[in-house]
């Protein structure tokens, strides 16, 4: 009995050793693929720390496993398309205080069903993608930016979670409509269906293509009314001014002859 209490001792002992070297490699193993710059820590999940790291770009030798990647404060200019897709657990991203300019259509393809945080605020983005947020199941920030406002807002605005509290924190930096500029966006599409604006535009130019050739027609056919009246009103004085034939004399004794 001694020598079996003895053997699952020892058993639990090199299963617990076992499982701690694991433990150990996996963290060791992430902290060895941190990015040049940045700091990794492992506690519950991997956190990925590149803030204030003086990065142009999105590092690309980022751990498959990370789940919170700070990458604010920055000079990154784009995100590029799958940049994150194989960040299979990513559940924050914070892009905040970069000089971000361009998003790409499918920069969050890979993580769209995992990431809960996204934020992108004190940026430069002025415009994407309309799909570029359609897929994402978190909340994303992306108020302080230069955003003008147009259909193309309306729609990213309309396909996002929190499409409500984010139109209210975004202001328009410019506008499609002069009237909205300075003001959040929230307030300009409650004023005007921002999206039917060129299909008003398109309408009415038609309205006045059309306009123009009906005058045109109208035009022509006045012309040429008047032309032709003026032509016969000529014909009728040129038969007026010809002389009208009179009898001869001869011609008058004859006809009194017969008679």
């Amino acid at each position: 009995m001694k020598l079996m209490d003895l053997f699952l001792a020892r058993s639990l002992s090199t299963y617990f050793l076992l499982q701690s070297f694991v433990l150990l490699t996996l963290c060791f193993h992430s902290t060895s693929m941190c990015p040049k710059g940045c700091l990794c820590s492992h506690i519950s999940s991997l956190n990925v720390s590149c803030s204030n790291a003086n990065l142009k770009e999105i590092p690309k030798d980022l751990p498959p496993d990370t789940a919170l990647l700070y990458l604010d404060s920055n000079q990154i200019r784009s995100v590029p398309n799958e940049i994150f897709k194989d960040l299979y657990q990513l559940k924050v991203l914070n892009l905040s205080k970069n000089v971000i300019e361009s998003i790409e259509e499918q920069a969050f393809k890979g993580v769209s069903d995992t990431l809960q945080t996204l934020d992108l605020t004190n940026n430069k983005i002025r415009s994407v993608h309309k799909d570029t947020f359609s897929k994402l199941k978190g909340r994303a920030q992306i108020s302080d930016n230069p955003w003008h406002c147009d259909c193309t807002l309306q729609q990213v605005l309309h396909d996002m979670p929190s499409k409500h509290e984010t139109a209210g924190n975004i202001i328009c930096e410019t506008a499609v409509l002069e009237q909205h500029t300075g003001k959040s966006f929230l307030n300009a599409a409650n004023e005007a269906d921002l999206c039917n604006l060129s299909k008003k535009t398109t309408d009415v130019a038609m309205l006045v293509t059309m306009f123009g050739w009906f005058t045109m027609v109208i035009s022509y056919v006045v012309y040429y009314v008047r032309q032709n009246q003026e032509d016969a009103r000529r014909h009728l004085e040129y038969l007026k001014s010809l002389p009208s034939k009179q009898k001869k004399p001869e011609e008058l004794d004859d006809i009194s002859t017969v008679l």
